[in-house]
């Protein structure tokens, strides 16, 4: 058994996920010795939870193709890993999903990233990773933290999320597609060709 196997093992028994065992759900995570980015995202939506694939929509189409990947190596979990801030779907909300559960990222992440030590650069998609990773070095809104992301290079890469719901978010800021994206393509690029 992998150690990535036995920390599968440890997330489910814990007593925080007692919910989602009983109904026969695993967390959904993938993370391998070999990876050099991690994808830290929400938590997984609920199609997500039932076909056990990330990003397996419009915003992942999206997403890829700001990373300039194929579909082959976005889920080539010897080159990308993927911790969402919750490895379970939160449920919904009035609008949207909830968000992660508090804790759930504090005391599985460290643990898995410590299993991955080739990790080169971690891509926080979203106002709650950025929180967690970056704290008090993020700015006072999502928007100008990625604006800024040039600041938390190489180590992490701040992004808005690639829902077709922040179409309005993607009109308004231009300058994401032409000095953001570039970037991300590049680093990405230079990460799985080694």
């Amino acid at each position: 058994m992998t150690i990535f196997a036995e920390i599968k093992k440890e997330i489910m028994s814990d007593p925080m996920n007692e919910s989602y065992t009983s109904k026969g759900i695993p967390p959904l995570f993938i993370a391998s010795k070999d990876a050099r980015i991690v994808i830290v995202g929400q938590a997984p939506g609920r199609k997500a939870e039932e076909s056990q694939l990330f990003w397996n929509d419009l915003s992942g189409n999206r997403l890829r193709n700001w990373m300039g990947v194929t579909r082959e190596e976005f889920y080539n979990d010897d080159c990308i890993a993927h911790l969402p801030m919750d490895f379970y779907y939160p449920g919904k909300a009035i609008q949207g999903d909830l968000p992660p559960r508090k804790g759930f990222a504090e005391k599985w992440h460290p643990i898995l990233l410590n299993e991955m030590p080739n990790i080169e650069t971690i891509l926080l998609i979203g106002s709650y990773a950025q929180k967690y990773y970056l704290d008090k070095r993020r700015k006072k809104s999502l928007t100008e933290t990625v604006r800024s992301f040039k600041e938390y290079l190489p180590k992490y890469f701040p992004l808005v999320h690639p829902s077709p719901l922040n179409i309005g978010w993607f009109k308004r800021n231009l300058w994401f597609e032409l000095e953001v994206v570039p970037v991300l393509k590049d680093i990405v690029r230079k990460c799985l060709d080694k």
